[in-house]
C-alpha cells in the first residue's frame, strides 16, 4: 500500500504540536465503518533499543473475524525525535509507516498501540495514522493519557466512558476478567460504539485484541534480533 507523506516527521517539538492542532480538524468521528464490510485488520506496535535510539516497528495483518495471520511486516530505523508526552506519533510513525507500506494488501482497519481522541490535543497516534492513511483507526492503549472514568464492571465487555474537558473521548473497556482494562478511543473514520464492538470481536482471551497482541510479539522478536546484532544499525552483541 502507498502512504503519501503529507508533512515531514523530522520536526521540532513546537512544529509537532502545531501539526497536531492543524491535522486534528480532519479527524472524523462517525459510523463510517460497517463491521460487516471489514475483512482485514492490522495491528501495530513499536519497540525501542534505547541505547541506539532504534525504533522497531511491526504490523500484523489478520483476517476478520477469523483472526488468521495474513502478513507480518517490520521496519527498523533510528528516531531522533525525543520522548515527549502527547507527541508519541512523531517517534513511532517513522518506523510504522514503512512497515504498513510494505503490506501487499490494504487493511480495512488499523489498531494502534496508543490513543486517538483521548489525547491533550485530541490527536493521538491512532488519529495520526488514520488521517495519513485514510484508513479507519482505533486507539487501544494500556494506560490513560487524559480524562476521567469510573472503573468498569468485572465482566468482559463492561465499559465506562472516558471524559476529558467535558467530551467523551473514549472508553475504559474490560477485555479480560481480573485484568486491568484497556483504554479505547476513536482514531479516525469510526465511532466509539463501533470501536468497542470491533475490539471485542478481535479478542481471543487476552487483554489486547489479537492483531495488536501479535504485532507486540513481532516487535519484541525484532528487538531480540536487534540485540543479537542481526538488524542494521543495532549495536553488536557484547
Amino acid at each position: 500500500m502507498r502512504i503519501p507523506l503529507r508533512h515531514p516527521l523530522d520536526v521540532s517539538v513546537a512544529e509537532a504540536r502545531a501539526l497536531q492542532e492543524e491535522l486534528r480538524r480532519e479527524v472524523r468521528e462517525e459510523p463510517a465503518l460497517d463491521p460487516s464490510q471489514v475483512k482485514t485488520v492490522a495491528g501495530t506496535d513499536i519497540s525501542y533499543l534505547r541505547e541506539s535510539r532504534l525504533a522497531l516497528g511491526a504490523v500484523v495483518l489478520m483476517g476478520y473475524p477469523g483472526m488468521e495471520v495474513l502478513e507480518v511486516r517490520t521496519s527498523a530505523l533510528r528516531v531522533p525525535f525525543p520522548y515527549v508526552p502527547g507527541l508519541l506519533s512523531f517517534r513511532e510513525l517513522p518506523a510504522l509507516l514503512p512497515a504498513l507500506e510494505s503490506l501487499e494488501r490494504t487493511p480495512d482497519l488499523i489498531f494502534a498501540d496508543g490513543q486517538g481522541l483521548a489525547h491533550p490535543r485530541f490527536f493521538g497516534l491512532a488519529s495520526h495514522l488514520g488521517v495519513l492513511t485514510g484508513i479507519p483507526a482505533i486507539g487501544c492503549a494500556k494506560s490513560r493519557l487524559v480524562g476521567e472514568a469510573a472503573e468498569p464492571g468485572p465482566e468482559v465487555g463492561d465499559w465506562e466512558p472516558l471524559v476529558y474537558e467535558g467530551r467523551t473521548v473514549g472508553a475504559v473497556l474490560r477485555t479480560r476478567r481480573a485484568v486491568k482494562p484497556l483504554y479505547v478511543s476513536v482514531g479516525h473514520l469510526v465511532d466509539l460504539p463501533t470501536s468497542l464492538r470491533l475490539v471485542l470481536d478481535c479478542l481471543r482471551g487476552y487483554r489486547l485484541p489479537e492483531p495488536q497482541r501479535k504485532a507486540h510479539a513481532a516487535a519484541d522478536a525484532l528487538k531480540r534480533e536487534a540485540r543479537a546484532g542481526r538488524i542494521p544499525g543495532a549495536p553488536s552483541p557484547s
